[in-house]
Parts: structure tokens; C-alpha cells; sequence
């Protein structure tokens, strides 16, 4: 074969890989749909992995009346003395209809990251994130003693004065409960347990089952097929300019950049091999502790120190333990207790407690962690 015969095979071939790059962008979002819908999240009546129908005929199943609804209006006029809304982050609301909720029949239970939690759950105040995953109740809430664990997270709350807090996260718990003007009013940071995915999972069925089923009607406002026919209240000013750009015009562009991407690469001029460079200075692993060490003295960081120690101890112990690498301090503390046979009081009080109060509380503290460490390992 000639050199030219070889240049023409090899720009044949970029040519074909262009086209089939281009093809498979194409297909992609049909392959990623199935050809079908993805469904409404937390919708009665959907049964996708992130519809709502597996909890709709549950709750159906044991007596309770569940009502779908499209639009705050017709959950006002749904309600009742002996009703629940059911308000869900799915729900498209503006302040005004928020409102009109507030002030309706019966009691609310408000799921997942809901606008206007101020007007919803009034007194009740965001904390923070806090990671999606199985958690104990710790709490007297007969709903959720009797569901036990629950795959829950999202966003942690701290409630009014009176209330009650299941599930902590951090600082604040993910369900918090209390009763204002004669409303009872139940809040959790996440819906996904609530979902056709992760009902079956530890308790979530029963915990949903719980809550959702607390009053003979359950009024759930569901996502609408168009808010702004249905009159959902959306505000206009919410609204993004992605909003108003049309999908396909979305799947167009993502073909178009893949498009480019692939031309730059097939044009653009070929990388050379990594050069390896020399170092000009090569600085012993020690003397970097020891700088840094030198560093913490001199600004009287013990509590940064401290903390580095104990991090560092946390992270070598726990695949010693059998912990995953997310395995918080105090999970390790007490694994370490339990494997070393000591009371988890003190273990707790070396990986988790307060900065040392001076340079010889701080070597105690290393000293006591190469110990553990010991122990661990020979146990």
C-alpha cells in the first residue's frame, strides 16, 4: 500500500468515526428515554422508578382515600377537617397559592424541597444538606418508631419550640413535627423514600405508610402536564430562559458541541510524549511534617492539630475495621471500642472530643492514638 493510498484509509476512517459520533448523539436521547416518558416525580398515578403509584394503592389498600390533584385550588377545595395535603417538591407553587395552603382544612405533610417552607411550615428553619441515606429515628414519634430505619436525608431541619425531631442530621433532624392552629404539620428533607424505587427499601414503606395515612382522605397535590393551563400558580419571575428553550433545542445543541469537539480533535495538531522534568529541589517527607508541625506550634493551633491527628487516625483504622471510607468519627470510635474490648466512652472522648488545652495534652493525645491504632491491628 502507498503512502497516499494510506492517507486516504486514514481519512476515510476519522471521517466514519465523525458520522457515527454524530449518529450516536443523535440516538442518545431515545436511548436514554427508552421512547417513552420519564414520568412525574411523586405522582399517584405514575408508576416510573420516581413516580408515586406504589404508595397511592398501599395507602388505597388499607382504607385510605387518596385524591389526586393538579392544582393548589382544587387542594383547597379538597380539604377538609379530617383530610391531609400531601405537598411534595413536585408541587408548583408561588407565595400567594403557598398561602392559600397554609390556611386550608385539615393537616400537611410537606416532603422533599418545597418553595415557600416559611408559609408551609411556619417556624420551622433550614440547617443545612445532609447526605441521602439509612437512618435510625432516635426520636418518641410512634410513626416513626414503628417504622425504624429510614433511607432519608436531603434537608435537615430545626422546628418551633414544642415540636419533635426524628431522623438527626448534623445539627437539626430531616422530620420534624408540630401542631399550629390547629393544624398538625409534619416536614421531611427528602422524598426519594416515598418513591416506586425505594418504598421496598428498610422501613420507607412504613414510614410513608405512617404519615400519608394519618387521616381518612389524603389530598395529594401532584405535578400538573402544564402548569401555567392548570393554573398552578407558578411565578413568572421564577422562571429561567433554559425554562423557556424548548428539548430538542437542548438535544440540537448537545449534537452540535460533540460535533465540534470531534472536528477539533480529528484537526487538531497531535500531543507530543510527557516530558519529564527534573526537580530543582527534592524535599524529604520529614521535613515537610516537621515544617508543618513547626508551623501549628508557633500559631498555638492544637485544635487544628488535634484535629488533623484525629482525622488521620480515623481514616487508618477504618478499613481496619471493615468501615467504609464515609464512616464517620464516631462510627469509628465505637467499632474500635467494640473490637479492643474498652468502654466506648473513652475511645469516643479520644477521636471526638474537645482541642487539647496545651502542647503536653497534645503529644498525650498523639501517644494515645498510636495506641489505639496498636490495638486495632494486634486484636
Amino acid at each position: 500500500m502507498t503512502a497516499a493510498n494510506a492517507t486516504r484509509g486514514r481519512r476515510a476512517a476519522w471521517a466514519t468515526l465523525l458520522v457515527v459520533l454524530v449518529l450516536g448523539a443523535a440516538a442518545l436521547p431515545v436511548l436514554l428515554t427508552g421512547g417513552q416518558s420519564a414520568g412525574r416525580a411523586l405522582d399517584p398515578a405514575d408508576t416510573s422508578l420516581n413516580g408515586g403509584a406504589a404508595l397511592a394503592r398501599l395507602l388505597e389498600a388499607h382504607g385510605v382515600e387518596v385524591a389526586r390533584v393538579e392544582t393548589p385550588a382544587a387542594a383547597v377545595s379538597a380539604a377538609g377537617p379530617y383530610t391531609l395535603l400531601l405537598v411534595t417538591e413536585a408541587s408548583f407553587l408561588d407565595r400567594g397559592t403557598a398561602s392559600r395552603l397554609a390556611v386550608a382544612f385539615g393537616d400537611r405533610l410537606v416532603v422533599g424541597f418545597v418553595p415557600y417552607l416559611d408559609v408551609l411550615a411556619p417556624g420551622v428553619r433550614e440547617d443545612g444538606q445532609a447526605r441521602t441515606r439509612s437512618r435510625s429515628p432516635r426520636c418518641v414519634l410512634p410513626e416513626a418508631v414503628r417504622a425504624g430505619d429510614v433511607y432519608t436525608g436531603g434537608t435537615s431541619f430545626t422546628g418551633p419550640p414544642g415540636s419533635t425531631g426524628c431522623y438527626p442530621a448534623g445539627d437539626g433532624h430531616t422530620l420534624v413535627r408540630y401542631t399550629t392552629d390547629g393544624h398538625t404539620v409534619t416536614v421531611l428533607g427528602d422524598a426519594s423514600f416515598m418513591t416506586n424505587l425505594r418504598l421496598a427499601e428498610d422501613g420507607n414503606a412504613a414510614l410513608a405508610l405512617n404519615l400519608a395515612g394519618a387521616r381518612p382522605k389524603l389530598v395529594w397535590l401532584a405535578e400538573p402536564d402544564d402548569p401555567a393551563e392548570a393554573g398552578a400558580g407558578t411565578d413568572e419571575q421564577t422562571r429561567s430562559l433554559g425554562d423557556l428553550i424548548p428539548g430538542g433545542v437542548k438535544w440540537a445543541v448537545l449534537q452540535l458541541v460533540v460535533a465540534v469537539a470531534v472536528a477539533a480533535l480529528w484537526r487538531g495538531r497531535r500531543l507530543g510524549p510527557v516530558v519529564v522534568e527534573r526537580l530543582p529541589v527534592v524535599v524529604r517527607a520529614a521535613e515537610t511534617v516537621e515544617g508543618r508541625g513547626r508551623l501549628y506550634r508557633s500559631r498555638r493551633a492544637r485544635d487544628r492539630a488535634a484535629l488533623a491527628l484525629r482525622a488521620a487516625a480515623a481514616d487508618r483504622l477504618a478499613p481496619r475495621l471493615g468501615l467504609p471510607a464515609t464512616a464517620t468519627a464516631e462510627e469509628v470510635a465505637v467499632a474500635a471500642a467494640a473490637r479492643t474490648g474498652r468502654d466506648p466512652e473513652p475511645v469516643l472522648a479520644l477521636l471526638c472530643g474537645p482541642p487539647p488545652g496545651d502542647d503536653t495534652a497534645l503529644v498525650t493525645l498523639a501517644a494515645h492514638l498510636d495506641t489505639l491504632e496498636r490495638q486495632v491491628r494486634d486484636s
